[in-house]
């Protein structure tokens, strides 16, 4: 470490005192009439400096202060400024609308990406020449430029113009024209890599001279800039005390003027045109502005006459690569003038300084150092931030002495107040920060009110609060109390029984306004009705005095709610004071997050409301489909959620792992399992409700029916023409009786086998193929009245009429032909045999089905609906907690051993909610009392029937165990089966030993 002495001040000052008045009678004594006019001209010099220098500083702070801030703005993270490749405006224009308006020098702030996108926020100041050139409305002071993309990828010019109180006043938008990086500050900026300042200019919307300020973004992408008129340092030159006849002027790097100022006869007539080049300026007391004449302080002749003037050079660099020169130039007769007279005292007044000073210089060096001494300790704690002492409280007698200590006391007090104030708001800031993320994450809706309240309680440091919805009918209710108080039932109406405003009140007033509200003294407030205030005072002996009352307002801008603040507590006392008026930003911004977490809450639980409803009406109109199975997708997930909150209360077993660990969990499985035979929808209705084998849209047993009345007319016939020629009445009759008595049975056996009820055994078929020979003669053409995609199924030849037509038949147009369409494609991995056919409608055919009245065609599309459910749900775009819907709606007809259908999974391949929706449908459907093809099965069968799948490993055993054990199926039955079927069951017959 290098050793620098140090003496004392009183010491110094003594020192200095003797050295300065000798050195100085000294100089004067020897070279007084010799260089004293050489004295005069350096002290104009050394004056010319000082002046240049300040005029250097005032520039280089115009400069220097906006580059560091548009250094520190571009050093801040890129998602400040960039969002998702594109602009983000909503960040930084808050921010920029508070720069220009605190800085009168700076223009504008701006920043242009690398995509062309652009901001800009423009300090008009309510100019008439600005708000022309941006076409803004009368009154702007402020406007906002945003330059965009669109989807399309085209860029548009957007411009919203805001009043001195930042309201806006209006906007417009035209096509983007400016290309932000081909702009000479965008190109700096990124070829250096670092700050970089523009060449002076004149705005084109001001006509004032200024220079643009640079810097690309810490991250790339993108730059950000100043705009800063020059127009402030051509006012401070004109306050500088200038020599008369003197002048100052400030050149660019090119020798371009950018400010002049002149005194006397000289210059005071002078004018010199913005960015004029030095060297065509035709005045000759000008030509020290020439780039030839820059190197050169000193005495130098100017103008014509050669006559001799102090000139002072002074060159500033602002930022690498920006320079600017100073110069300030005067005649040396003026300083020479008034030093005439002053030589001849020189000699008497050093002697009298000398005999004068020096005891002063003691005693007050004494005082100054004893005050000083103080005053630097006290600036060494203050460096600190440590006010755990008093300041010094001077008292001297010099001006400048006492004024600096009263200063230093005075700077003491206002940084310890600042710092308690930022450190105060510094606290309330990480609390609304805190208290938001603690909003935007909480999902119930109780607590999510209770943050808010308690958050806002905690901010504004008050005794009690209240927080207020709005209800669909125009009131305002208690929603939350930071007190453990019931809630008080009533609601407050936001306008009278005449439809006015209730303003009156001051929750009602907020809300219908939008605007906070504070009320200093209950008992002293005219401005609202506090008469309800007062008596819940004197109910509940809690003493409201003040009162601070803000909106919840979303982003839409709907009040859906009010919160109320009461009692401010001071910080030190604990005493009752007014809520301060810098505390409603804090607590409108917290309002404003809890406003927003609360709509987005009310709007989720809005399109769950709305998706389950669409829901139920799907699975309502698929039950309505079909008169036999109402009520099928409305029982399923009644009974699956039963069993699922069974399995998930076990605590032991093998479905002790298994639990719906959220209320999305549970959603999604109710979802599913509403949805579960969705596919429906797909499924025709004939084929669903089919009773009988010759079952489509009609029963075509009377068609059968009908050929078979015409064979026994044609008995009748045969017999009345034998009676008519003569033949023998008794065998003619006999030959009738048995005719008839043979179409009879036949018949039977037709109408027997049409209702499928048992098994067609061989013989049987065999004996409908020998009735399906019987002939009948059609005398009508059967292409006739047919519609136009049924006569496209006609493909053989017309027959002529008459024609002689089995009594059944399977004909070429029962054939329905599966088209491409109907095909499945192999990516959704069902594995399922298809049939050739889409339908076949074949009389014998369909007759001939050995069990049910099902066709094999017509049982595919009946097991397709679980495949339908499959290929339209997981074509849906759900959301991630839904994405197990159509897991749980298709996987009904599985088995644990991959006999199932549609894609054969095995129990490995099974999850607990799935196995619990096979169980749920299978008895749903062995109970059902609705189905025409079957009659409803009692409880006891239903169960045995389970028995059976449980044994064959169809369903979980685990599952059909719970479901006897728990009483689900019991409670189930006493809910939806009809009594008769409600009998005695031994589950100890069936439960798992």
């Amino acid at each position: 470490m290098n050793f620098r002495p140090q003496i004392r001040f009183q010491t110094w000052v003594m020192a200095m005192t003797v050295l300065l008045v000798l050195s100085l009678a000294g100089a004067f004594l020897v070279t007084v009439f010799r260089t004293f006019t050489s004295i005069s001209e350096d002290s104009a010099q050394e004056r010319f400096s000082l002046i240049a220098e300040q005029a250097s500083q005032r520039l280089e702070n115009l400069v220097q202060q906006s580059a560091k801030l548009v250094v520190v703005r571009a050093g801040a993270a890129r998602a400040t400024y960039v969002q998702n490749g594109s602009l983000n405006s909503n960040d930084v224009v808050p921010t920029f609308l508070g720069s220009v308006a605190a800085d009168p020098d700076v223009y504008s702030h701006f920043f242009g990406l690398a995509n062309d996108e652009f901001l800009q926020v423009i300090d008009t100041a309510g100019d008439a020449r600005i708000n022309t050139a941006l076409k803004a409305p009368d009154g702007t002071f402020y406007a906002v430029r945003r330059i965009t993309r669109n989807k399309k990828g085209e860029r548009t010019d957007d411009y919203q113009f805001f009043t001195q109180g930042k309201t806006l006043l209006g906007s417009r938008s035209q096509p983007a024209k400016l290309v932000p990086t081909q702009r000479p500050w965008y190109q700096g900026a990124v070829a250096s890599g670092r700050l970089f300042v523009t060449e002076p200019y004149v705005f084109a919307s001001t006509g004032e001279l200024g220079l643009t300020v640079a810097a690309p973004l810490v991250d790339g992408g993108g730059v950000l800039a100043t705009d800063i008129s020059l127009r402030a340092l051509e006012t401070f030159l004109s306050r500088l005390k200038l020599p008369p006849n003197g002048a100052i002027a400030v050149q660019d790097g090119k020798g371009r003027v950018l400010a002049f100022h002149g005194d006397g006869v000289r210059f005071n007539k002078l004018k010199i045109a913005p960015m004029a080049e030095a060297g065509k300026l035709e005045d000759s007391f000008l030509s020290v502005l020439r780039n030839d004449a820059q190197a050169h302080s000193g005495i130098l002749p100017v103008g014509k006459d050669g006559e001799r003037f102090v000139v002072n050079h002074k060159t500033v660099e602002v930022a690498e690569g920006a320079a600017f020169r100073v110069t300030i130039w005067a005649p040396v007769s003026h300083f020479t003038a008034a030093f005439g007279k002053a030589q001849k005292d020189v000699l008497l007044l050093a002697l009298v300084v000398l005999l004068v000073l020096v005891p002063l210089a003691f005693l007050g060096s004494r005082q100054i150092a004893k005050t000083l001494t103080a005053m630097a300790a006290d600036s060494e704690r203050l460096k600190h931030l440590d006010f755990s002492q008093e300041p010094h409280q001077s008292s001297s007698m010099l001006y400048e002495i006492q004024t600096l200590g009263e200063a230093q006391h005075v700077m003491h007090g206002a940084i310890q107040r600042r710092t308690d104030e930022l450190k105060t708001s510094q606290d309330k800031l990480a609390r609304l920060v805190d208290t938001g993320i603690q909003l935007s994450r909480e999902q119930n809706r109780d607590r999510l009110l209770r943050q808010a309240l308690f958050g806002a309680r905690e901010i504004a440091h008050c005794a009690a609060a209240t927080l207020f919805l709005k209800t669909e009918h125009n009131t305002l209710t208690f929603a939350q109390r930071t007190s453990d108080d019931p809630l008080p039932a009533f609601e407050i109406p936001l306008f009278d029984a005449a439809g006015k405003p209730n303003n009156q009140f001051v929750v009602v007033n907020v809300a219908n306004t939008a605007s906070s509200v504070i009320v200093d003294d209950v008992y002293a407030e005219t401005r609202f009705d506090m008469s309800g205030t007062k008596k819940f005072s004197e109910e509940s002996g809690f003493r409201t005095v003040s009162m601070l009352t803000v909106p919840l307002s979303p982003r839409e801008g709907e009040v859906i709610g009010v919160i109320q603040l009461l009692n401010a507590l001071d910080p030190k006392t604990g005493a009752v004071i007014p809520f301060p008026a810098d505390l409603v930003d804090f607590v409108e911004a917290l309002a404003a997050q809890a406003a927003v977490a609360i709509e987005n809450q009310n709007l989720i639980e809005a399109q769950k409301q709305l998706m389950d409803a669409l829901i139920k009406l799907i699975a309502g109109a698929i039950d309505a489909k079909s008169p036999y199975t109402g009520g099928h997708c409305e029982r399923v997930p009644e009974l699956g959620i039963m069993l699922a909150e069974a399995a998930t209360a076990q605590t032991s077993g093998p479905l002790a792992d298994f639990k719906f660990q959220t209320e999305d969990e549970w959603r999604e499985f109710r979802i599913g399992a509403w949805l579960h035979d969705c596919g429906k929808v797909t499924t025709p209705e004939y084929v669903v409700d089919k009773a009988c084998k010759l079952e489509t849209i009609y029963n075509r047993i009377h068609e059968v029916r009908m050929r078979f009345e015409a064979l026994w007319r044609d008995a009748r016939i045969t017999q009345l023409e034998t009676l008519a020629n003569g033949g023998d009445a008794a065998a003619a009759q006999a030959a009738f009786d048995a005719r008839v008595a043979q179409l009879q049975d036949d018949f039977a056996f037709v109408a027997e086998c049409n209702q499928g009820g048992e098994f067609m055994a061989p013989d049987k078929v065999e004996r409908l193929k020998r009735i399906a020979g019987e002939t009948w003669l059609r005398h009508f053409d059967d292409r006739a009245g047919l519609a136009h995609e049924e006569l496209k199924r006609y493909t053989d030849s017309p027959a002529a009429l008459p024609a002689t037509e089995p009594l059944l038949s399977d004909k070429v147009h029962h054939i329905i032909p599966r088209t491409a369409k109907a095909v499945l494609d192999p990516k959704w991995n069902f594995k399922v045999t298809v049939p050739e056919h889409l339908y076949n409608y074949g009389e014998v055919y369909n007759l001939s089905v050995s069990r049910g009245t099902l066709t094999e065609e017509e049982r595919f599309k009946i097991n397709e609906h679980v495949m339908q459910s499959l290929m339209m749900l997981e074509q849906l775009p759900l959301p991630k907690n839904m994405r197990r819907v159509p897991e749980y709606a298709g996987t009904h007809h599985e088995t644990l051993v991959g006999s199932g259908y549609p894609r054969k999974l095995t129990e490995e391949g099974l999850s607990v909610p799935m196995r619990i929706m096979a169980i749920a449908d299978i008895f749903e459907a062995l109970t059902a009392s609705d189905r025409p093809y079957k009659k409803a099965k009692t409880l006891s069968e239903s169960i045995k029937i389970l028995s059976f799948f449980k044994k064959d490993r169809h369903i979980d055993p685990d599952l059909f165990d719970l479901f006897l054990t728990s009483g689900i199926y019991l409670r189930y039955a006493e809910r939806f089966l009809l009594p008769e079927q409600i009998d005695e069951v031994d589950i100890s017959k069936f439960v798992t030993a």
